[in-house]
C-alpha cells in the first residue's frame, strides 16, 4: 500500500506563503513513490492546485449540500471547482469547536465522492477519553457513525488524530498506536471486507521528522495527516523520506 502524507494547513496561509508551497511541491517531487497531499485554506485551493503538480491539493472541510442557503460554507463541488483532489472532514477542531456529529461528518463524507474528490475522516479520543479507559470505544464509534455504507479505499481514508497529541508535542506508544490502528483495521474489514484491508489509516497527532520514521513502521499506519510540521518544506521533506523509505 502506498504511503499518504498530507499536510493540513489550518487557518493559515496567504499568497505570500505560495512561495512555501512551491518549496514543498519542489521538495516531494523526486519522491513518487509516496502520495502527498497539502490541504490548505480555501483561498489558496485554485492557485496552488494550477501551479503545482507535483503533489494533490485538498480542502478542509465541505458542506454536505452541492449549493444553497448555507452563508460562509464551501461546497465539494466549489472545491473540485477550484482544483481540490480531496477534503478533510471531522477533523477534531471541528467537531469540538463547531460541534459537528458522526451524521455530519457522514454526510461530508458523502459529499465529497459526489463531487468526485476522495476524503480522509478524522477519528480520535480526548485525553479524559483515554485517561477513563474509552479511547477504543469512542474511536471505534466515531468510525461506525463517520463513514458511509458506501467507503471504499480509491476515495476515502481515515486518520486517527488522539486530541490531546496535535499540536502539543505528545504522541501515544508505539504499543498504543499499534493497538489502535489495529483495532481500526478490524474494524474496516468487518464492515467492508476485503476492502477495508486497503483504506489507509494515517496516523495524526504531532507527527514529526524525528518520529515519523518509528510511526510510520507500525502496522497498519498508512501515512501520517500532518499539522504545523507541514508548513514549511525542511520539516514536511523529513516526513515524505520517512514514508518512502517505510513503503
Amino acid at each position: 500500500m502506498r504511503k499518504l502524507i498530507a499536510g493540513n494547513w489550518k487557518m493559515n496561509g496567504l499568497q505570500a506563503e505560495l512561495a512555501d508551497i512551491a518549496a514543498i511541491a519542489d521538495a516531494v517531487s523526486a519522491h513518487l513513490g509516496v502520495d502527498t497531499a497539502l490541504c490548505v485554506p480555501a483561498t489558496l485551493i485554485q492557485t496552488a492546485a494550477t501551479r503545482f503538480a507535483s503533489m494533490a491539493i485538498g480542502g478542509q472541510d465541505c458542506h454536505m449540500a452541492v449549493s444553497g442557503a448555507h452563508t460562509g460554507c464551501v461546497s465539494a463541488e466549489m472545491l473540485a471547482d477550484a482544483g481540490a483532489k480531496l477534503t478533510i472532514v471531522g477533523h477534531s477542531e471541528r467537531r469540538a469547536a463547531q460541534g459537528e456529529s458522526d451524521a455530519d461528518i457522514r454526510g461530508k463524507a458523502l459529499a465529497a465522492k459526489r463531487a468526485g474528490i476522495g476524503a480522509i475522516v478524522c477519528v480520535g479520543e480526548t485525553e479524559a477519553e483515554r485517561d477513563a479507559g474509552q479511547a477504543e470505544a469512542i474511536v471505534l464509534g466515531q468510525l461506525a457513525g463517520s463513514l458511509p455504507d458506501e467507503a471504499a479505499s480509491n476515495w476515502l481514508s481515515v486518520a486517527y488524530e488522539p486530541v490531546w497529541a496535535i499540536g502539543t508535542g505528545r504522541i501515544p506508544s508505539v504499543e498504543d498506536v499499534a493497538a489502535m490502528h489495529a483495532a481500526i483495521r478490524g474494524a474496516l474489514v468487518a464492515r467492508f471486507g476485503e476492502d477495508g484491508a486497503a483504506i489507509r489509516i494515517l496516523y495524526g497527532g504531532s507527527m514529526n521528522g524525528e518520529n515519523a520514521a518509528s510511526l510510520l513502521a507500525i502496522a497498519n499506519v498508512d501515512g501520517g495527516l500532518i499539522g504545523g510540521a507541514s508548513l514549511k518544506a525542511e520539516k514536511f521533506l523529513p516526513i515524505v523520506q520517512a514514508a518512502a523509505a517505510a513503503a
